[in-house]
């Protein structure tokens, strides 16, 4: 097995796979969390789907994809300031109040049939605002839940395994649920699937200790943030990585319906098993993770899975076989989450507590912020040479995007090496 060359199996253990469980607060907020995001898969998919079936544009799909994320863009480096400075809980907890009501819009909306494309764009431009709040305060708010910090990389690979998780179960049940009443019952199952976790977070026990000093100028706070993210030569290198993979990576997703619809000939079913299938890899991928029991080796896994995933992602372009393309988008689902999940821990790892919102918001910058203007670059090109060509490209930039981290990695060492060794993380003659 690929693993299996990459770490040493003595850096895997069964028993570590749930070490952060033993936290009440983060074990309350996994609960939550894992009955919301199955919740959060079936509207993805419905999204998709509503906007094709009654389009048939992969623009548009790509538009949609766009709106949902840009805000991210904009808003998340000043959002980062707000993480620092105020209740990371209260501002997750405003978050899903806000989603639930979004999704509850887009319900009624579809039910009573007077849904237009005009409504989507809105209500995506909504959703992507409150994301921008949501995702650094979700980021940055793991290392408070656990009790333990060593804990942190399992908490996050624990996070990536509901998440996809909730990515293998949801489209399935969004495939049938289409195919049998409709997106509607989607939209208004991902509403109520808000309650769980926004009782969760009401259960949440935790010291708010403001991070920043409110006194303190805004402007000045996110200067501070935006030099120490970027004059960090690792967490710099991290984050450019991730807008490669965000800009050129990740927008196959939001092509999904027109390649299970244009190139695999199915319908919403086979749009389900696509996204089920990402699901699965990425599901063992972040079991494995959260089996580790240390950071050495993030460096190496992104090395190897990066590549992989564009590999998976340009010989999908042109399968016209079902079976083949669930294998292949296994491994993108698989390598998609080592390479994510690896990013996600590195930085936060590095980052000092102080400075972590602010970090974490140019993280979701560069993962939320960059896909949408993939996303619209991808419905663009697709609608110009087609779905294959588009998935070509897309996939043979991520594969040169992992060659070059390779080729950086080195140097990272010895950045990263002192960090890891005063923080307790790394004794020093282990190797990243």
């Amino acid at each position: 097995m690929i693993l299996s060359h990459v770490i040493p199996k003595d850096f895997i253990t069964i028993k570590n796979i749930y070490s952060s469980l033993h936290s009440r607060n983060y074990r309350t907020f996994f609960i939550g969390q894992s009955i919301s995001l199955i919740g959060t898969w079936m509207q993805n998919v419905a999204l998709s789907w509503l906007v094709y079936r009654i389009t048939g544009s992969v623009f548009l799909l790509g538009l949609i994809g766009f709106t949902s994320q840009i805000p991210s863009f904009i808003l998340s480096p000043f959002s980062g300031v707000l993480t620092d400075r105020y209740n990371r809980k209260n501002i997750m907890l405003l978050a899903q109040v806000l989603f639930m009501l979004q999704s509850l819009t887009m319900a009624l909306l579809v039910l009573f049939n007077v849904v237009e494309v005009w409504h989507i764009i809105v209500l995506s431009i909504v959703f992507g605002i409150i994301s921008a709040f949501d995702a650094p305060a979700r980021h940055s708010l793991v290392i408070d839940l656990i009790d333990k910090p060593e804990n942190l990389g399992n908490a996050i690979a624990l996070n990536s395994a509901i998440f996809n998780a909730g990515r293998l179960i949801g489209p399935a049940i969004a495939g049938m649920t289409i195919a049998l009443v409709g997106e509607g019952i989607c939209f208004l199952l991902n509403t109520t699937s808000f309650i769980a976790v926004i009782i969760a977070l009401l259960r949440i026990r935790i010291k708010f200790k403001p991070l920043v000093n409110k006194a303190a100028r805004f402007k000045e706070s996110f200067v501070e943030g935006f030099k120490y993210t970027f004059q960090s030569v690792p967490i710099r290198t991290l984050i450019y990585l991730l807008a490669i993979l965000s800009l050129a990576g990740f927008p196959f997703l939001i092509l999904l319906p027109a390649y299970a619809k244009e190139i695999l000939h199915g319908g919403s079913d086979t749009l389900g098993f696509l996204m089920s299938a990402l699901g699965a890899g990425a599901f063992m991928g972040a079991l494995y993770m959260a089996g580790r029991r240390s950071v050495v080796g993030l460096a190496k896994l992104i090395s190897v899975f990066c590549p992989l995933m564009g590999i998976a992602i340009a010989t999908a372009s042109f399968s016209e076989s079902l079976f083949f393309s669930l294998g292949l988008f296994f491994i993108g689902g698989l390598s998609l989450i080592l390479s994510l999940a690896s990013i996600n821990t590195m930085i936060q790892t590095i980052a000092e507590e102080d400075k972590r919102g602010r970090v974490m918001s140019f993280y979701a910058m560069a993962l939320m912020g960059t896909t949408p203007i993939g996303n619209l670059m991808a419905g663009a090109i697709a609608s110009k040479v087609g779905i294959s060509y588009t998935l070509l490209i897309g996939g043979l930039i991520t594969v040169l995007a992992g060659i070059w981290f390779q080729w950086n990695r080195k140097k990272l060492r010895k950045f990263i090496r002192p960090i890891y060794v005063n923080k307790g993380i790394l004794p020093p003659q282990n190797e990243l």
